[in-house]
């Protein structure tokens, strides 16, 4: 498979081996110095909030989450992340999605954030959580109408035989809540979930590839701080650096 890709991208003349761009310079390193908080969610909201001031990065809360089942084999896609602090990363989805299995199943996640314009990355690794049904209820009343219907609508990761019988499902509550005064019942298969972090790596990128990776984590046992490949954090966090 991989030589045919690469035999029709060479007759399309794209040599993908040398598909590069340009990241950060020499000058631009992101040092343990330029750390804002000495624990993650500090450095995470720092980084977040200058990728929302980027008017060329449409989407700032866009993740990919990487979800596995029980016996390992993983599955990715990218969500919408709707909330973060100390507490976790939140985003929610349909309770019987082949993700919301997979986490069931196997509560370890990772989601990864790559900002291209600013050449950064953070990857999360923790395990998930289901919010509390009245967070859940309030998220989804919320969303546009016309969001929580399509969410009303769909039995998420299941075979359909067309669009057309979604759409007629989505024309039935259209007609029953697309009424002033209204409300769209939050359907019970349908609710949020909370990324409890146990690591994090913040990624910047290097046009020379020797990238810059500072990596947070909780301390393990026997483990002391030296101040050179270890450094002590806040709030029980250390970080260190890892090679590109």
């Amino acid at each position: 498979m991989k030589t045919l890709i690469k035999s029709l991208l060479s007759a399309m003349g794209i040599n993908i081996g040398g598909l590069r761009i340009k990241y950060k310079s020499k000058d631009e390193t992101f040092l343990e110095k330029d750390l804002v908080s000495k624990e993650p969610f500090g450095q995470f909201d720092a980084w977040f909030k200058e990728a929302v001031g980027k008017k060329n990065i449409l989407e700032p809360n866009v993740m990919c989450l990487a979800t596995a089942t029980r016996n390992g084999c993983p599955s990715a896609r990218y969500m919408l992340c709707k909330g973060y602090g100390k507490e976790g990363f939140k985003f929610f989805t349909n309770y019987g999605s082949n993700k919301a299995q997979d986490m069931e199943e196997n509560p370890y996640v990772a989601a990864t954030f790559y900002w291209v314009a600013l050449n950064r990355s953070v990857r999360i690794e923790g395990y998930v959580e289901k919010l509390s049904e009245e967070e859940s209820t309030k998220y989804f009343q919320e969303r546009p109408i016309p969001n929580q219907i399509s969410a009303a609508s769909s039995c998420q990761s299941t075979p359909i035989e067309s669009r057309d019988v979604l759409r007629e499902r989505e024309s039935v509550l259209e007609k029953e809540y697309l009424k002033p005064g209204k409300k769209v019942p939050k359907p019970n298969f349908w609710g949020g979930y909370i990324i409890r972090p146990t690591s994090f790596e913040f990624w910047q990128g290097q046009t020379n590839r020797l990238h810059d990776r500072i990596k947070f984590r909780r301390l393990q046992e026997c483990e002391v701080p030296d101040g050179k490949l270890l450094h002590q954090g806040e709030d029980g966090w250390v970080y260190e650096r890892l090679q590109p």
